[in-house]
């Protein structure tokens, strides 16, 4: 397997995944599964490293303009890891095929979303400007609501991250942002914050079972490390609606070509 196209998927993955605050995972899974021939569960297995790298690289950043609501990120993330852990277990006795259809269905229903949202997936970002000490940007007043169902999405975000590999980020940021009140830069910020702990859950399964390849993980990491970075310092400069239809044309584009695989398997 080509270590230079391992780094370079990792770069874009990272960088789309810190811009978007899906943490990569939507890309690389596909990715690998499709393009580097691993079995599905190794691919999800993987790319949870890839997730734990952007939340690490990206959360630095977010950390250093307060942007981060931690204690709210703290509070969901008991649901979170609890779903992730949870579908890890089970992963293992679900049917591969199954597996690839599903994943392929979320891909199609994320960009469906996005599309219906007009391609904007940050569009308050540009409303922020900078604090007057030049450090991080000035954050609306806030009180986060409906911890009850911020909870129950919590948990639903980590299953589809131990089940799938993603993250969970495409349901928590909505879910804060829509229902809990929460400005969308802080929401995007706290869900990155949150993956990390959400994937370690989950991936330390993964490992045990031998789902993540190290001689893949470890170029990935390096890769979506730098990519994440560059994503998370560009964040306030790129207008959100270009990650947005960024972000749908390679959902669409790795869900038809997942379809075509699994209908070319089955026929």
């Amino acid at each position: 397997m080509n270590t230079l196209l391992l780094v370079l998927l990792g770069v874009f993955a990272g960088l789309v995944g810190a811009l978007s605050g899906t943490g990569g995972g939507i890309i690389i899974t596909p990715m690998l599964a499709l393009y580097f021939g691993l079995p599905i569960q190794q691919a999800i297995g993987t790319s949870l490293v890839a997730v734990i790298t952007t939340s690490a690289a990206s959360s630095s950043i977010h950390l250093q303009r307060h942007t981060t609501d931690i204690r709210l990120g703290m509070t969901l993330e008991l649901a979170t890891s609890f779903g992730a852990a949870l579908t890890a277990y089970l992963v293992g006795y679900i049917n591969r095929t199954a597996l690839e259809v599903l994943f392929a269905t979320f891909l199609l229903y994320g960009a469906i979303t996005i599309l219906r949202k007009g391609g904007k997936t940050e569009d308050e970002q540009d409303e922020l400007v900078p604090a007057p000490s030049g450090e991080g940007v000035v954050i609306p007043a806030y009180e986060p609501k409906r911890y009850g169902l911020g909870m129950s999405a919590s948990l639903v975000a980590g299953g589809l991250s131990g089940l799938l590999g993603i993250g969970g980020g495409p349901i928590k940021v909505p879910v804060m942002y829509l229902f809990m009140g929460v400005p969308l830069m802080v929401a995007t910020a706290t869900s990155n914050f949150m993956m990390g702990a959400t994937a370690a859950a989950s991936s330390l399964v993964y490992y045990r079972r031998g789902d993540i390849l190290p001689i893949v993980a470890a170029p990935l990491a390096v890769g979506v490390f730098i990519g994440s970075l560059s994503g998370a310092r560009l964040a306030p400069r790129v207008p959100a609606r270009w990650i947005g239809f960024l972000l749908v044309t390679i959902m669409l584009y790795l869900s038809l070509h997942m379809f075509v695989h699994i209908l070319g398997k089955l026929l």
